[in-house]
C-alpha cells in the first residue's frame, strides 16, 4: 500500500512545546521542539510505515480568514521567543530526512494539506494519514482515503479517526463539522457563530436539514419561535463562520507524489543535525542502534548529568 503521511508541522511543534521541558543544545540554543518533532517523525515512521511524507507549516503574514474577519484568533498569545527561534531548524531539520515541505503565503496548514488532500491521486496513494491536534481537520476525514491521527496524551499517545470516530467525536459526520462551527462559533479562532445556539441545538439542526444553507433557505421549517429569531438575528455572523471554518483545497500549490517518497530517513543531512544538537538517543533511534542500558543517570542534551525523571520526560517515544 503506498500511504502518504502528512504532518501539520505547526500543531506538532505546539504540542511539542507545551509537552516537553526545556532543553538546550551545547551553545545555549532551546531545542526541545526540535527534539519532540524529529521524535514524533521517528515513531511515525517506525509505527505507520508511510511510502510518502510531506509536512505542511503555516506562513508569517496575515491568512485570508484574518481578511475576512479582523478579530481572528487575534486572542491568542503572541508566540514566545523560544518558540519563534526554533522554526527555522525544524524546518532545516525536516529537509534533512529528505521530506518535502509545503507552505502558501495567505493560508493556514491547514488549508495547504486540505488542497493535498484534493489532489493526491489514487493511483499513486492508496490512503493519507493527517498528524495533527487540530480537530478542525476531522472535517477532511473520509473512510475510503483519508484517516486522522491525533496525540491524546503529550506527544506519546494518540487516537486513529476514521468517519465513525469522527462523528462519534463531533457529533456529526465529518462534511458537517463546518456547519457545526458556523452555528456554535469557536472560541480559539475567536468566531462567534450564532448568539444562543449551543452544540445540542447545532447538532439537531444539522442533523435535520443537512447543512447551514438548508437552515436558511427553509427557516420556516425551523422549530420553535425563540430558535428562528436566533437564526436570523446571526445569519450574517452563521455564513462568515462557515467560511472561516471550512479548510480550503485551492492553496496554490504542487503535490507530486515522487517528490514525496521516501524509504529512510537516516540520512548525512540529519546526523549532522542530530549530532550537532547532541541528541544521542535520536541517532540511536534513527540509525536502529541498540540503546545503552541506563543506570539511574542519564546524559542531557547538554552532555550534564540529569535526574531519571528528565529522561522520561525527555524520550517520549
Amino acid at each position: 500500500m503506498n500511504r502518504l503521511v502528512l504532518i501539520d508541522g505547526n500543531a506538532v511543534m505546539h504540542r511539542a512545546y507545551h509537552a516537553l521541558p526545556p532543553l538546550t543544545a551545547p551553545d545555549g540554543r532551546p531545542v526541545h521542539i526540535v527534539y519532540g518533532f524529529v521524535s514524533m517523525v521517528l515513531k511515525i515512521f517506525q509505527d505507520l510505515k508511510p511510502t510518502h511524507m510531506t509536512v505542511a507549516f503555516d506562513r508569517p503574514g496575515p491568512t485570508f480568514r484574518e481578511k475576512l474577519f479582523a478579530a481572528y484568533q487575534t486572542q491568542r498569545p503572541k508566540m514566545e521567543d523560544d518558540f519563534v527561534s526554533q522554526i527555522p531548524l525544524v524546518h532545516d531539520t525536516v529537509a534533512a530526512f529528505g521530506i518535502p515541505i509545503f507552505e502558501s503565503d495567505g493560508f493556514e496548514a491547514d488549508d495547504v494539506i486540505g488542497t493535498i488532500c484534493r489532489q493526491v491521486d489514487a493511483r499513486a496513494i492508496d490512503q493519507v494519514v493527517i498528524i495533527t491536534g487540530d480537530r478542525d481537520i476531522l472535517q477532511l476525514v473520509n473512510d475510503e482515503k483519508v484517516l486522522l491521527f491525533m496525540p491524546t496524551k503529550g506527544l506519546s499517545e494518540g487516537k486513529l479517526y476514521g468517519e465513525k470516530e469522527a462523528t462519534e467525536r463531533m457529533g456529526l459526520p465529518p462534511k458537517l463539522i463546518a456547519d457545526l462551527k458556523a452555528l456554535m462559533g469557536d472560541a480559539s479562532d475567536n468566531y462567534p457563530g450564532v448568539a444562543g445556539i449551543g452544540p445540542k441545538t447545532a447538532v439537531q439542526l444539522l442533523t435535520q436539514f443537512g447543512s447551514v444553507e438548508r437552515i436558511y433557505a427553509d427557516i420556516p421549517a425551523v422549530s420553535g419561535d425563540a430558535t428562528r429569531a436566533k437564526l436570523l438575528a446571526g445569519k450574517e455572523s452563521a455564513f462568515l463562520g462557515k467560511r472561516l471554518a471550512t479548510i480550503r483545497t485551492d492553496a496554490p500549490i504542487v503535490f507530486d507524489p515522487d517528490a514525496a517518497r521516501i524509504s529512510s530517513l537516516d540520512t548525512a543531512a540529519v546526523r549532522t543535525i542530530l549530532e550537532s544538537l547532541h541528541f544521542p538517543s535520536l541517532l540511536r533511534r534513527l540509525t536502529n542502534e541498540p540503546l545503552v542500558k541506563k543506570t539511574g543517570k542519564h546524559e542531557s542534551v547538554s552532555g550534564k548529568k540529569q535526574p531519571e525523571k528528565t529522561e522520561q520526560q525527555q524520550v517520549l517515544f
